[in-house]
């Protein structure tokens, strides 16, 4: 292969993994149109929050500040600062809860084992611990 047409194949595969970057820190803008249909009542924080200890804390801490990752995972990213890289609105957050972060999967989609009342109380937990500034 020469070596014009090897830098341009570099080139243009540089250019697709950085676009995915900034496609991936914007998090999905027809998620991000979904209103959360359950209120943030006592009961839906309690329950959110009982779903985020059984299922969420052995990776992202048990105060949702983030996790350190082990041989097989990298690190859980802290899910009460402000820096949400698959979107920050209540729709994208039910999405990641619901179908994971692909391509890698290193966050699992809980779609199929939580029904759609209990993933939105798990988000009104998480925007519950949610430091405020």
């Amino acid at each position: 292969m020469n070596s014009r047409l090897f830098r341009t194949i570099i080139a243009a595969l540089v250019l697709a993994c950085a676009a995915r970057i900034v496609i991936a820190a914007q998090g999905n803008p027809e998620a991000a149109k979904v209103k959360n249909p359950v209120a943030a009542t006592p009961e839906s924080v309690a329950a959110g929050k009982q779903i985020f200890m059984n299922r969420c804390a052995s990776c992202h801490g048990i105060n949702g500040e983030g996790g350190a990752g082990n041989d097989l995972i990298g690190p859980a990213p802290s899910l009460v600062d402000d820096k949400w890289e698959h979107g920050s609105t209540d729709g994208e957050i039910f999405d990641v809860i619901k179908n994971g972060v692909p391509p890698d999967l290193q966050m699992v989609p809980w779609g199929d084992t939580l029904k759609e009342p209990e993933m939105w109380n798990f988000v009104n937990y998480l925007r519950s611990i949610a430091k405020k500034k």
